[in-house]
């Protein structure tokens, strides 16, 4: 029986002292395949576990060209020329590699994934050949195919998800825009069956409370000292409706005033912001800094000026509920239909945390109002050192 040995390392291909008996005892031990090459590529040795990947014998393999043999072809069969084949640019240039994008032929004709390496083999400086050591990687290339498609199937549902919470979060902004628009028409609405109807009716009844107390004055002096009586008594209670009837008269106009004020309908935004702070300013007993450079650009159109005008409002109702603030600065700048809004306060600041909280209901009404217009709100405050809130709007001009 021969020597398992000189199955591996035959003597009368061994050059030199490049393959020594310990290496043979190795190859025999391991796993991976290991093959060494001589000059021309002929198989000088290979291990049991190599010969076994390739479906031979290792005296099959033994003195056969290994290109020829295992790695003539790419994986999807077409050929492989050995001028291209790394391996043999080991030993041929000197240039180690290692490869784990190719495939080793089987002799039945089947191929299987392999990473390989090799290397050249140098005896007193001369390159005698080169040694392969490679192995059969199917399974970890199955596997990362499958670790592959999983994550390809993960990004998927993620996309996909994040596109139904994007388009989600589209039909509430746009829910919201259109609630707000129905609140818009129903408080122009009121407003002017306000005006139309209880206005005029109001001062109608004041009309003809006067004259009732117009009347009751001119009666004959020398009437009965009870009709006197009576006709002061009717006057006084005439005289107090008119002032009841004046003060309604002037609620009215308040409420009228904010469900849609008329400055913004006839004089326009600008005029109808200064009008607002100079309000708020009176009412909260602040000092007012307020600064507004217009460039001649036409104003923002209907839907958006009412969107600003409306976050303003917020702003100082924000500044009196929260601020505790002696001064307030507003700064208005518009260049090329582009709005700039600051609102700033000297008072004890707030918390950026707080700010951000998914509880501060003004905070974001104000910021998804300014996002359905393409606009953005910014605010900066630190505690005891005031807030700042700038509000960015663009608009298209009109055609000429």
């Amino acid at each position: 029986m021969p020597d398992p040995l000189s199955l591996l390392l035959s003597p009368a291909t061994v050059e030199g002292s490049a393959w020594r008996d310990p290496l043979a005892l190795l190859l025999a031990s391991t796993g991976e395949g290991v093959f060494g090459i001589d000059m021309a590529g002929l198989c000088v040795f290979i291990n049991a576990a190599g010969a076994r990947m390739m479906g031979c014998e290792p005296e099959q393999v033994l003195g056969r060209n290994m290109h020829e043999l295992t790695h003539h072809a790419h994986s999807d069969g077409t050929p492989y020329p050995e001028a291209e084949c790394p391996i043999f640019n080991a030993f041929r240039q000197g240039l180690p590699c290692r490869i784990d994008t190719e495939v080793f032929w089987r002799r039945d004709g089947t191929s299987f994934a392999v990473e390989y390496s090799s290397h050249p083999i140098l005896d007193e400086g001369v390159v005698r050949g080169a040694v392969v050591t490679f192995v059969d990687i199917t399974e970890r290339r199955r596997a990362a195919q499958a670790l592959q498609l999983a994550k390809d199937e993960l990004e998927a549902r993620v996309a996909e998800r994040t596109e139904a919470l994007a388009s989600a979060l589209k039909q509430v902004r746009e829910l919201a825009a259109w609630s707000e628009a129905v609140r818009e028409d129903e408080r122009t609405r009121i407003a002017r069956e306000v005006h139309d109807e209880l206005g005029s009716l109001l001062v109608a009844l004041k009309m003809d409370v006067n004259w009732m107390d117009k009347r009751l004055s001119e009666q004959n002096q020398r009437s009965a000292e009870a009709a006197g009586d009576m006709r002061l008594r009717m006057r006084g209670k005439c005289q107090n409706m008119s002032r009841l009837i004046e003060n309604a008269v002037v609620n009215v106009g308040r409420i009228i005033t904010d469900l849609r004020p008329s400055i913004l309908d006839h004089q326009g935004l600008w005029a109808a912001l200064e009008w607002q702070a100079q309000e708020f300013v009176q009412a909260a007993e602040l000092q007012l800094d307020w600064a507004m450079e217009l460039d001649g650009s036409s104003e923002p159109p209907e839907p958006l000026a009412m969107a600003v005008f409306r976050i303003f409002q917020e702003m100082l109702s924000n500044v009196g509920r929260h601020a505790q603030a002696s001064q307030l600065r507003v700064a208005i700048a518009v260049r090329d239909c582009a709005l700039t809004l600051t609102v700033q306060d000297n008072g004890v600041g707030a918390d950026p945390l707080a700010l951000a909280a998914a509880s501060s209901y003004g905070v974001q009404g104000m910021r998804e109002r300014a996002h359905h217009f393409g606009g953005q709100l910014r605010i900066e405050g630190a505690p005891q050192q005031g807030t700042a809130a700038t509000l960015s709007m663009s608009w298209s001009a009109p055609s000429a």
